[in-house]
């Protein structure tokens, strides 16, 4: 791994190394000045909320995460025993959001966005809003715009070009509710299932009037 930046949090120097055109920072680095250092990056990895938000991230990131063996992660960290390391977790889904490196530049890294700081720039929330898009796809069409292609290969263009005028409508709206739930801290699981329950809402809604508007 090559060598990459460093940048200065309250006085931590924590290091940044680019692979394969993404950027990676050290959770090491981050837990350096706490008692329990990198024991805390296990306990984060266990953590229930942060299991569902990786999980999510990498579904509509990653074609190739076991999405299978995650559903069993998820259930053992319900239950409080679950035991497990970065690297057991990069090999049992194939995650590609973490990395964990030997030698000189060592230590466990995850890729920027999936440490979202508190206050974000512009520029930053415009990134974090167009990685949301797929969210909308999951909540809505139930599939990734990668699944939606892998099983239209055959037609041009992109799922969103051959939604209903009821979905383009909900759609719209689902994504002026989520860039609120994104302003209001909402986690990624908790935006899915509401705006879940909105596009259901909605497109009964919409459904049942165009029903209602042919039999007149």
């Amino acid at each position: 791994m090559a060598k990459g930046k460093k940048v200065s949090v309250k006085g931590t120097e924590i290091s940044i190394f680019p692979q394969n055109e993404i950027d990676f920072i050290s959770l090491t680095d981050m837990t350096a000045g706490f008692k329990e250092g990198s024991g805390l990056i296990g306990k984060w990895i266990t953590n229930k909320n942060t299991l569902e938000y990786l999980g999510i991230w990498e579904k509509i990131n990653n074609s190739d995460f076991n999405y299978p063996e995650f559903g069993v992660i998820e259930q053992e960290s319900g239950i409080n025993r679950l035991i497990m390391s970065v690297g057991q977790w990069i090999e049992r889904t194939n995650a590609f959001g973490m990395l964990v490196k030997a030698g000189r530049y060592g230590g466990t890294y995850a890729i920027k966005e999936n440490l979202i700081p508190k206050d974000l720039s512009k520029q930053k929330q415009s990134f974090v809003y167009a990685s949301e898009a797929d969210l909308l796809n999951l909540a809505l069409f139930n599939k990734t715009a990668k699944q939606w292609r892998s099983e239209n290969s055959d037609r041009e263009g992109n799922m969103r070009d051959y939604a209903t005028l009821e979905q383009l409508v909900v759609l719209s709206n689902m994504e002026s509710m989520n860039a609120e739930l994104i302003k209001s801290r909402n986690e990624p699981q908790e935006r899915l299932v509401k705006l879940n329950q909105m596009a259901i809402s909605q497109m009964k809604v919409l459904i049942e009037n165009t029903q209602l508007k042919k039999l007149k």
